[in-house]
């Protein structure tokens, strides 16, 4: 099969497989699937769950788009008539407990061929990253441990590499370059070279895809039942509201998918159900609120 063949099955059979595993520590709610189709070529598996007894809302979408280069990817890619085709798989997790962190990760490939339909370019995305509310340090050394274990077989370097990417992303510069919670890894635009070829990189997609079960449901139920006040749910969507803001004015997927007219429901999807936002809140010193806070500031998780 050809990369893009290989990829499309790879996201396809992770989006089973979290989705499964999901609904097992959930033990009440279950996924509701939609199909949709895009206009101009292709579509996807809007996957969502909500009101369970560990997720509050959460989604796991696949989508295989293809067809005319939209006008404003073409810009960007300086080029006039293109054809493309992009298949990827996101992921969004918000629980109700807030000892139970929030989770994103997406996996994806794209394409871009010439008039002949030849291709032209190819490269591949992806990460993950956690986002708590309160944190046991352990679970941050072993989100991060997980992600560094399936990059090093592909070489040393690219953990401490994507660690950094995914550092420099996922802050909210408008508050003073606060991180959105504690990374994990984020790398964009991997193509294909005579060091690493496009087999290469999708193993090396696949094996931090595999990877993310690994990484955040034994934090998901080590956290899960633990006993939580209401003032600690305020805290947990005081936090949701910077989780809002960052996806809203900086992650460029969720702009690019407003911008060229994508599935409003499955770009959304990753919002939590409520947040909260208060004027000039401060956390007390020495609280865990404060401490939190702390682990924000970009550390060393992994070994």
């Amino acid at each position: 099969m050809s990369i893009k063949e290989n990829f499309i099955a790879l996201i396809q059979r992770l989006q089973n497989e979290i989705c499964a595993a999901l609904e097992e520590v959930d033990g009440k709610a279950k996924f509701r699937e939609d199909r949709w189709e895009r206009p101009g070529g292709g579509g996807g598996i809007s996957r969502v769950i909500a009101d369970g007894a560990v997720i509050e809302k959460g989604g796991v979408n696949t989508s295989v788009v293809h067809g005319q280069l939209p006008e404003l990817m073409a810009k960007q890619f300086g080029v006039t008539e293109a054809q493309f085709m992009a298949c990827g798989v996101s992921l969004v997790i918000h629980p109700i407990n807030p000892f139970v962190p929030t989770v994103h990760a997406n996996f994806r490939y794209f394409e871009l061929y010439d008039e002949q339909g030849n291709l032209k370019d190819s490269w591949f995305g992806g990460g993950a990253d956690l986002t708590p509310y309160y944190l046991d340090e352990k679970d941050g050394i072993h989100f991060h441990q997980t992600f560094k274990n399936a990059c090093d077989p592909f070489g040393k370097e690219l953990y401490p590499l994507y660690k950094k990417h995914c550092d420099e992303y996922f802050v909210n510069k408008h508050r003073n370059n606060e991180a959105r919670g504690i990374g994990g890894i984020f790398y964009d635009y991997l193509r294909p070279t005579a060091e690493r070829t496009a087999e290469d990189l999708f193993n090396f997609a696949k094996a931090n895809g595999e990877a993310f079960i690994h990484a955040y449901l034994p934090i998901v139920n080590k956290t899960k039942d633990l006993p939580y006040t209401a003032a600690q749910k305020d805290w947990q969507e005081y936090r949701r509201g910077r989780y809002v803001e960052f996806n809203l004015i900086h992650d460029r997927g969720t702009l690019f998918g407003l911008k060229t007219n994508g599935r409003i429901e499955s770009i959304l999807m990753s919002l939590p159900p409520r947040a909260r936002w208060e004027y000039d809140y401060h956390t007390v010193p020495g609280s865990p609120e404060a401490k939190l806070e702390e682990y924000l500031k970009p550390r060393e998780w992994a070994v």
